[in-house]
């Protein structure tokens, strides 16, 4: 843990060192950019194939979870299933990746807010931003399981960058409630790991969407419909394999779901961050 924090402290005050030469309406722009290439550079450090993993990681987890899911829980009669089964995945990880590291952004940068004045916003921005960076060299593989498939891409995928602009902002969002919270409860983070399993498990990521719709209970199919992430990957899958446009019930759930999360993330950061530097 000693060396852990060291390290850490270094690399904190090279970063503030930086960033004193900026102005303070640059400062923060410099530091995001700086935290979003050193994770970039520490997730492949020390790795033979390096960014390669973020296209063949999304690809072996399609084999596998094609392979269970096909033979044993006979899903394979979903229509181009690899193609499903990936969008869902990939999606999945921009919101997972987002919030598992956006709700350490303020506890693990405590070096440096204790040697720079800067915008604590930059540092969950940094985590979801990161998050994009993967998704877009995912989306390589996803263009192979396309070819594989034989589905060709439509007109619709211009569709493509409002719908992970609204992800964005929902995974910013909850990435502003979750650090702010993890900072003063820290059970928040051993919470969030059950909530998220649960979460995944809730979502049509590889079972049919079909199937919410045979829920007995009312009240819980209702709940399912207007899960967030059911809306953003059936938004994708409509893109990517269904070559159609997203409903309007659908861009209202999202769009309703990232205006939500942002606003109520952006205020309970912005009325706790005074305090942050009390408890980190």
């Amino acid at each position: 843990m000693g060396t852990v924090e060291k390290r850490d402290g270094a690399a904190g005050a090279e970063l503030a060192q930086g960033a004193d030469w900026y102005a303070p309406a640059q400062r923060d722009w410099f530091i995001l950019r700086e935290l979003v290439g050193k994770d970039f550079k520490l997730k492949y450090r020390r790795s033979f194939l390096g960014v390669a993993w973020s296209v063949l990681n999304p690809l072996l987890m399609m084999f596998v979870m094609t392979m269970v899911f096909s033979f044993f829980l006979r899903y394979s009669n979903i229509e181009h299933y690899s193609l499903y089964l990936i969008i869902g995945n990939i999606t999945w990880s921009v919101f997972s990746d987002s919030t598992n590291n956006g709700i350490w952004a303020i506890i693990n940068a405590s070096s440096l807010l204790k040697k720079v004045k800067v915008n604590k916003l930059v540092f969950p921005a940094q985590k979801v931003l990161f998050s994009l960076v993967n998704f877009g060299f995912s989306l390589i593989a996803v263009v192979i399981v396309m070819l594989f498939e034989g589905v060709m891409p439509s007109v619709h995928l211009l569709w493509l960058p409002l719908i992970l602009l609204l992800l964005l902002a929902f995974c910013m969002g909850m990435a502003l409630l979750l650090s702010a919270l993890a900072v003063f409860f820290r059970d928040v983070i051993h919470l969030w790991g059950v909530a998220l399993m649960a979460w995944m498990y809730a979502t049509p990521i590889f079972w049919p969407q079909e199937m919410i719709a045979d829920v007995p209970y009312a009240a819980v199919r209702v709940i399912m419909q207007l899960n967030p992430m059911y809306n953003f990957i059936n938004a994708m899958r409509c893109v990517f394999i269904w070559d159609m446009a997203p409903t309007l019930r659908t861009w209202l759930l999202c769009a309703g779901a990232s205006v939500v999360a942002l606003i109520l993330g952006y205020l309970v950061f912005r009325r706790s961050e005074r305090k942050f530097i009390l408890y980190i």
